[in-house]
């Protein structure tokens, strides 16, 4: 009996470690089976898709979108009187040297590698480029050749404010006839009414020209306007130009902050200002630059102006994802109005300064700039109490 049971369990674990092998051995077939399919045929992401909808169920996404980031550099000179006044001395003036050297690009020979770098230069252009002859009755009147047009093409200048006192300077058609001229040689204008967008690298910038020397604060309107304008074609970035502010002042006054705080409150992302024919400081507000004078640049307005100081102020904006970034990186280019600066006369040659000179500038530009801080900080904080007044008055609604 004792050997009887035992061949029973030896063939109990026979018929066992058989049938272990057997599925070892299928296991292995259906393994090599699905690693040769692997192998020879790999599934392609849009089957998988195709086969989750038809399923009903939601396809995968099958890739992670790059994010899409754009940056643009900005450059803005400030008041370009491509002409002169009709009393002034001809050899001395801006057509006189034209005429002398017969090349447009002589003008902006010395800067036009700044602005050839970058993605947008934009100036103030305050003259005509017009052969109307009856002048308005105004101490000077500028006016210049349609074809000095070309000096800013030469120069690598895209766009021109025109909302300045000089831009009807013969009347009503030679504000057209500049922006004929300029147009002609592909130049974009923009002021008053009149805004701008331009594709730069697939980013709508917009422009705006705000004329504040007729109407002072009353012009606040038009800023809205033109803002909301902006607003409505679609523009990532805006940029406001105001012709503004005293002659000779290197202070802004309280109408150039408030205005500049309003554009900014209502959505600029950059405020240039011109007119006084000096530097202005430069002013941080919410995150925003307020340049608040540009000074002269290519300026036919005068052949020995005693402050020959200037500026060429860029911005780059970078934008993520079709949105605007918060960051705020500037570069300022001290320059004088003339390379005969030394000589005392201008030849209408803007250059880049050096050594000491370029020094001074950054230290002017840097007291001015602590100034007009001062200026905008104390108007921003009198608006506050202002505001709260008000709210007070109304129970705090």
């Amino acid at each position: 009996m004792k050997r009887k049971g035992q061949k029973k369990k030896l063939r109990l674990k026979v018929i066992i470690t058989t049938d272990i092998i057997l599925l070892v051995i299928l296991c292995g077939a259906l393994l090599a089976k699905g690693l040769y399919k692997s192998n020879k045929e790999e599934p392609q992401p849009e089957t998988k898709t195709e086969s989750a909808n038809k399923e009903g169920q939601k396809p995968e996404k099958q890739e992670t979108l790059e994010v899409q980031e754009t940056t643009i550099t900005i450059s803005a000179a400030g008041d370009c009187t491509l002409g002169t006044d009709e009393g002034f001395n001809y050899k001395r003036s801006f057509k006189g040297k034209y005429d002398a050297v017969q090349d447009p690009a002589y003008f902006f020979q010395n800067v036009q590698p700044v602005f050839a770098q970058d993605d947008l230069t934009i100036v103030n252009m305050e003259g005509t480029l017009t052969e109307e002859t009856t002048r308005e009755p105004k101490q000077f009147a500028f006016k210049g050749d349609a074809e000095y047009a070309k000096i800013l093409t030469a120069g690598a200048v895209e766009t021109a404010n025109l909302a300045n006192n000089h831009s009807f300077d013969y009347g009503k058609k030679s504000y057209e006839d500049t922006i004929t001229a300029l147009e002609a040689e592909g130049i974009s204008s923009f002021g008053y009414e009149r805004t701008a967008v331009m594709d730069i690298k697939g980013v709508k910038v917009g422009l705006a020209g705000v004329y504040e020397l007729a109407e002072h604060i009353d012009c606040k309107q038009d800023l809205l306007d033109n803002i909301a304008s902006l607003k409505e074609q679609g523009a990532q970035i805006i940029i406001v130009s105001f012709h503004w502010g005293q002659e000779k002042e290197n202070v802004p006054n309280d109408v150039q902050v408030e205005l500049a705080h309003a554009a900014v409150d209502n959505g600029a992302d950059l405020v240039l200002g011109h007119h006084p024919h000096v530097l202005q400081g430069i002013e941080e507000y919410k995150g925003k630059n307020i340049v608040y004078s540009l000074g002269n640049f290519c300026f036919g307005g005068n052949s020995a102006p005693s402050d020959m100081d200037t500026m060429i102020f860029q911005q780059t904006f970078t934008v993520k994802d079709g949105k605007l970034q918060e960051d705020n990186v500037t570069n300022i280019l001290p320059c004088k109005i003339s390379s005969a600066y030394e000589e005392g006369y201008n030849n209408y040659q803007p250059i880049l300064a050096e050594g000491d000179q370029k020094e001074k500038i950054f230290e002017r530009l840097s007291e001015y700039s602590q100034k007009a801080q001062e200026a905008g900080d104390r108007l921003a904080q009198e608006s506050a109490v202002q505001d709260k007044d008000e709210n007070s008055e109304n129970g705090g609604e």
